[in-house]
């Protein structure tokens, strides 16, 4: 694996495979003086992504942030220093996680481990992160584990977080159906139990209207199974908690068996661009997600300055890009919250001033969200986003329901 300045990461060079070392061996490990900034020239920020295996939809996520840090050398670096980017591949295994994080820290001195792809291959490394004493920011999930400041003060998420957004697929639920039936596929990780508390929160005292709660692996081939499953049980809401590739199976496979249920997807696998396009906007009609970015794939925001803004970026520092990526939307946010966070810190960019920072976000506007959701931290609040609007796709493009939410579980 070798380190990455430019924006553009060969294949080869991103799944080149990592030594073989256990979880044991990794935590043993003695952490790391990171408290010296003096003389410092570069900021060295390191990310772990699934280029390759079934989460490789999302490689965008990690791949941006390559394009958009070399625009800011370009203009200078940030306070001075130059960032130095080190992305590299685990497949989605948690296994491979371990590796790459003890790789990016004892071997390549990272200061912030940043925007790391999944749930479960977050929650396999973040004791060592935090033993380490190294920035684990803006997680590429929305797990609610990834805001417990008091136990993992340098580990922070940063998708709205699944159980908000369970609850909010719930109270929906039981505000629109006068008799819910409810069928679940959920993926047995900690992303799919995680949405899945939420949902059952939601429903309080009425879980008894779910008549089909199935979970898969994500090395299964289909969920196809379980969508008859559902089906047969009467469902006439199907909640699909599940990434892409699963995702578009089970539109396709309700379309195949004429079924109609009320159908929802969660925010991370409802990208009209891969996920509905790959099953057919035909028969995606209808379903209900939630959103907090802009969609490129969405015509109203052709016109919008922030998109013509990100499309002319895409052009110059990552032209291989699908104009219509929505993860490739996700990287260059979470980069631009980064270099906030790095600019707030100033002369000092030791360890513990850097998540301070990203701790210290007041209201911080992105033209890449949704009017009215801002960013927001504190030293006891590690959940950035806790804002989402639900919508609904149409055909052709995703339309707002309602108001924003507010979840606010920072407070619950």
């Amino acid at each position: 694996m070798t380190r990455n300045r430019s924006p553009r990461l060969s294949r080869r060079h991103l799944i080149k495979g990592a030594a073989a070392t256990s979880a044991a061996l990794l935590l043993g490990r003695p952490a790391i003086a990171r408290g010296k900034t003096e003389g410092k020239t570069e900021i060295v920020i390191g990310n772990i992504d699934a280029y390759s295996g079934p989460a490789a939809v999302y490689s965008s996520i990690g791949r941006t942030p390559g394009g958009y840090f070399k625009m800011i050398n370009e203009q200078g670096g940030i306070n001075g220093r130059m960032i130095k980017y080190i992305t590299y591949d685990d497949a989605y295994s948690p296994a491979k996680t371990v590796e790459q994080a003890r790789k990016l820290v004892e071997g390549d001195e990272i200061d912030v481990l940043f925007a790391p792809l999944g749930a479960p291959t977050n929650a396999a490394i973040m004791k060592y992160m935090n033993q380490k004493k190294v920035p684990h920011l803006f997680i590429a999930s929305g797990a609610t584990k990834f805001g417990d400041y008091k136990n993992f003060p340098y580990t922070m998420g940063f998708q709205p977080c699944y159980q908000i957004e369970g609850r909010a697929f719930a109270q929906h639920v039981l505000s629109t159906q006068n008799d819910p039936k409810i069928g679940i596929v959920y993926q047995n990780d900690d992303f799919g139990r995680d949405v899945l508390k939420g949902f059952k929160d939601g429903l309080g005292a009425r879980t008894s209207a779910i008549v089909a709660e199935l979970s898969y692996e994500t090395a299964d081939p289909t969920i196809d199974s379980q969508v008859v499953r559902c089906k047969s049980a009467g469902a006439n809401v199907f909640m699909s908690m599940t990434t892409p590739k699963f995702a578009a199976q089970g539109i396709k496979k309700i379309a195949e068996l004429g079924w109609q249920p009320a159908h929802y997807i969660g925010n991370n696998a409802s990208s009209a661009g891969s996920t509905l396009k790959a099953a057919g906007f035909d028969v995606s009609k209808g379903i209900i997600s939630s959103a907090y970015l802009k969609d490129p794939v969405d015509a109203a925001w052709d016109s919008d300055p922030a998109i013509q803004k990100w499309r002319a970026f895409l052009d110059k520092y990552d032209p291989a890009a699908a104009k219509n990526d929505i993860y490739a939307v996700t990287g260059y946010l979470t980069s631009q919250i980064l270099v906030q966070v790095l600019k707030q810190c100033g002369d000092d960019v030791s360890s513990e001033s850097i998540i301070k920072q990203a701790a210290n976000l007041k209201d911080f506007e992105s033209d890449m969200l949704l009017p009215g959701i801002r960013i927001n931290t504190s030293p006891s609040d590690y959940y950035p986003l806790e804002q989402l609007q639900l919508v609904r796709f149409s055909g052709e493009r995703y339309e707002p329901m309602g108001p924003v939410i507010d979840g606010g579980i920072s407070k619950a």
